[in-house]
């Protein structure tokens, strides 16, 4: 059972880990000193091999905590692939940053900087390729039938269909789930497979006999026998198998929730917005005020360019300003290269642009699909009026009409708006599904953190700017 192997494959896993660190390490050595070396090694008084390979005692322990506290060691069965990269990658940036900061504050002078970098380099590429051949063979065999965790669900209800639905879809999470209890209806009952055994007063019964083959408990209960949570909960608890709560109610309760303690009586707060607290927003805010004025600075050459080409090639304005929608639902004009023809305002009231729209001009369809028509964007945010990250404005007359719409719609709004976000660069741009977007961009302002916001400018540089919805 997996509840028997978990601390046997989470230690080997460590140890594992310990290894790929050691090798980066010594990988480093070998090139730095053996491989590659200098002449100037002998001059500024090297240091023997012995006390490099002596920092191993502090830099392997070190990196493993680093490695816990960055989300390294949870539950591979749901995370991502792109989320462990990320979280790697964290890990070893902050170890390289404490091993330098440790190395003047103690005035190590003679310690090869270099080859600390050749580490980080090393030790980022292993641990990458050494997690995912660990993931491949774990999914290998949970595909077979091995390693699995065999789940019960007590209560049927819209929560139950969809927990089954996700671990049906996701074989290589290893779920299992072996039957349904309910109150409402008949045993034999089958959705997808999955059997209703029994009704709730079974669970007793249930547990005093295959409590050994169970690996977890989903309480799955429908809103209306929610009376029984308590009495269910107890009797899980006394089997002493894990228990998980499926809430039927996670079309208003986010997936994040944020949870208060009022001296023992917990609060869930519907949305929780990391950016309305106060250090959040003021850590944005001077984030959003020095990136604006450095990247207006590395575009200028780009927008003068624009400018003198738009002017030559259709006359007119160069700007166009449009009325958008931002934080605390306030208006504001944002700025763009103007892109289409001059038009009434009337016209400009018609939709979005379509593919092979006559009112785009020729300049227009490149700086559209470049995105370098966003540029100015830049202004607004150095006023404050957006972000450098965050969701995308929309105008006025489509607010009115989503906001009836989407549920959730209008929460984007108690963030600034931003030239770039979470929507834009997993391809939800230009013509695409409305309610994708709104999913992306309230994973965002619920999820918020400063390294979301990194992670997000990183990946515009790769595949944010070219936009192939852009007509």
């Amino acid at each position: 059972m997996i509840r028997e192997n978990q601390k046997g494959l989470n230690r080997i896993h460590v140890l594992v880990d310990a290894i790929v660190v050691a090798i980066s390490y010594l990988l480093a050595w070998y090139i730095k000193f053996v491989l590659f070396k200098s002449t100037n090694d002998a001059v500024v008084g090297i240091l023997s091999r012995e006390t490099y390979f002596s920092a191993l005692y502090y830099i392997i322990p070190g990196y493993l905590i680093l490695f816990y506290y960055c989300d390294l060691y949870s539950s591979r069965r749901y995370s991502s692939v792109e989320r462990e990269i990320f979280n790697i990658i964290k890990a070893n940036t902050l170890g390289l940053g404490v091993v330098i900061v440790g190395m003047y504050a103690f005035k190590i002078l003679d310690f090869s900087r270099s080859m600390m970098f050749i580490f980080y380099g090393f030790s980022m590429m292993l641990t990458i390729i050494e997690r995912q051949i660990i993931r491949s063979i774990l999914r290998m065999i949970r595909r077979r039938g091995y390693n699995v965790k065999y789940v019960l669900l007590v209560g049927y209800s819209r929560a139950a269909e969809t927990y089954i639905d996700r671990i049906l879809e996701n074989p290589q999470w290893g779920y299992v789930v072996c039957g349904i209890l309910d109150d409402h209806l008949p045993a034999g009952t089958v959705y997808r497979g999955v059997k209703v055994l029994g009704v709730l007063a079974n669970l007793d019964i249930i547990l005093e006999t295959e409590d050994k083959k169970l690996d977890e408990i989903g309480i799955s209960l429908s809103l209306q026998d929610y009376d029984y949570l308590e009495e269910l909960v107890r009797t899980c608890e006394k089997s002493g198998v894990h228990t998980k709560f499926i809430p039927d109610y996670n079309g208003v309760i986010p997936t994040n929730p944020y949870i208060e303690d009022l001296t023992g009586l917990a609060v869930v707060n519907i949305r929780y917005v990391p950016l309305t607290n106060t250090m959040n927003m003021f850590i944005k805010r001077m984030i959003d005020l020095f990136g604006s004025i450095i990247l207006i600075i590395l575009f200028s050459p780009v927008m003068l360019i624009s400018a003198i080409l738009i002017k030559l090639t259709d006359g007119g304005k160069v700007i166009f300003a449009q009325e958008r929608v931002g934080l605390h639902n306030r208006p504001f004009k944002m700025y763009k290269f103007r892109t289409m023809r001059e038009q009434k305002a009337e016209e400009e009231k018609q939709g979005w642009t379509k593919k092979g729209d006559p009112r785009v001009t020729a300049i227009g369809k490149f700086l559209r699909k470049t995105s370098l028509d966003e540029i100015p964007q830049l202004f607004n945010v150095l006023v404050g009026q957006m972000s450098l990250v965050g969701p995308r404005p929309e105008r006025p007359q489509f607010v009115e009409k989503f906001k009836e719409d989407i549920p959730g719609y209008m929460i984007k709004h108690q963030v600034r708006p931003g030239m770039t976000g979470w929507a834009q660069i997993n391809g939800f741009r230009g013509d695409t599904s409305i309610r994708r977007r709104i999913e992306c961009d309230l994973y965002y302002i619920e999820n918020w953190t400063l390294m979301l916001d990194i992670k997000i400018l990183f990946m515009t540089l790769f595949k944010g700017f070219i936009n192939k919805n852009a007509y």
